[in-house]
């Protein structure tokens, strides 16, 4: 079961977050979202719980505690949607150049 976390402390590190979920079970993967650009992080992340009932049990013990100075929101991670994931203005991606002449 993947579980979203947000609300994390921008100090908050993968470790500390496998670590605060393994208390409720196996934790097959946890990653914090970061800036592309920056590589600072955004401020949630996602870990990753095989079994459901343990994934349950760390949303309902984890959800409104405070990690770090912050009260966290965990619950389960809904899908991605689909489509292009292309941000901006979609279309043609031209140079700008008008054609026109002047003659």
């Amino acid at each position: 079961m993947n579980l979203y976390v947000g609300n994390l402390s921008y100090g908050t590190d993968n470790v500390t977050l496998e670590n605060l979920f393994a208390e409720y079970g196996n934790v097959e993967s946890c990653r914090i979202i970061t800036d592309r650009d920056t590589g600072r992080p955004k401020g949630f992340g996602f870990v990753e719980m095989p079994e459901r009932d343990e994934a349950m049990a760390a949303i309902d013990a984890l959800n409104g505690t405070e990690v770090d100075g912050r009260t966290i929101t965990v619950n389960e991670a809904r899908p991605k949607p689909q489509g292009g994931g292309r941000g901006g203005f979609g279309g043609n991606r031209g140079g700008g150049y008008n054609n026109r002449r002047s003659y």
